[in-house]
């Protein structure tokens, strides 16, 4: 056994030193203000930002929440005050705490990506960019960047080159092959890959004999998709052993953060579990750190992609 204090909780993510391989997930707690109260942001690995976009949105119409079993739909639409409130309000705050933000961009087109980066060239503790080039909860179905490999290429290519920090493509599990749109957004100059986000669902009320949603289909999060998470990053860790993963999908405990780190992701985003647990964030990392000790594992970098390595399929 190693000891808590012998675990080196250190991870790199696409050339990014973080102190710990823990980080929040986009969209389930703005820009991190509202977790201040129960846990220090600075701690964790980053804080990836909710989705930004050029111009204030209002998103979809309610209701566009619902609890569905061992997850939750999601349809808000990608509502927020737009780039300059985050510029003014957001990033300074994470800055002022000494916190690393991963802001997580989108866009309704590859120029709005590039406007988008073009903003945040300078912005203070900016580390990463997560180009969310697969959001389902869109009006047009369209704007899913991620589900063609050429658009998605296309995205992170001008946002890379617009950019004066490393990128992170958010990949869609919606898709027949995940590997070539990974490989096909590496080839565009990605640094890393961010993955899962959610899965296209909905829900129907018995009662009412409706569609829950208002707009009828959700994003499909917590712990009913993490078996496709681990999966997709398995099998792109697989093909693409040097890419970087920040790995997501329904991360509720230290033993769960592992899996992913084990299928090939160098770190994690913890986002449903806060709905009900705010310092989930903080909680894995510490789950995580004493399950490294208990097996006797020195420390994050040693177990990134190990089910690969010892033959286990």
């Amino acid at each position: 056994m190693t000891s808590l204090a012998q675990v080196g909780m250190g991870t790199t993510l696409a050339g990014v030193a973080l102190p710990s391989p823990v980080l929040t997930a986009s969209g389930c707690s703005a820009a991190g203000r509202e977790l201040a109260p129960y846990l220090d942001v600075a701690e964790l690995g980053a804080v990836v930002t909710k989705s930004v976009m050029l111009r204030p949105r209002s998103g979809r119409a309610t209701p566009r929440m619902a609890e569905t079993p061992s997850g939750m739909l999601n349809s808000i639409g990608l509502q927020g005050p737009g780039i300059e409130a985050f510029l003014e309000h957001d990033l300074p705050w994470l800055a002022a705490r000494a916190a690393r933000a991963v802001v997580s961009i989108a866009g309704g087109s590859v120029e709005e990506f590039v406007q988008l980066a073009g903003r945040l060239v300078g912005a203070p503790g900016v580390a990463l960019l997560e180009v969310n080039i697969s959001c389902p909860n869109v009006a047009s179905r369209g704007q899913v960047f991620a589900c063609d490999p050429r658009a998605a290429a296309d995205v992170i290519a001008a946002v890379k080159d617009a950019a004066d920090v490393p990128v992170l493509a958010k990949l869609s599990p919606d898709v027949t092959d995940i590997v070539t749109i990974a490989a096909a957004c590496v080839q565009a100059g990605a640094d890393g890959l961010s993955m899962i986000n959610t899965l296209l669902g909905m829900a129907i009320d018995t009662d009412t004999l409706r569609p829950i949603l208002a707009g009828i289909t959700g994003g499909l999060s917590g712990p009913a998709i993490r078996p496709v998470a681990v999966r997709c990053v398995w099998q792109v860790h697989a093909a693409l052993p040097e890419v970087p993963i920040l790995g997501m999908g329904g991360i509720m405990t230290g033993l769960d953060a592992l899996q992913f780190l084990l299928a090939g992701a160098s770190a994690v985003s913890v986002g449903t579990a806060v709905f009900h647990d705010p310092s989930a964030p903080a909680r894995v990392a510490r789950e995580l750190r004493d399950a490294l000790a208990d097996r006797g594992i020195p420390g994050v970098a040693d177990v990134v992609g190990l089910a690969h390595r010892d033959g286990r399929r």
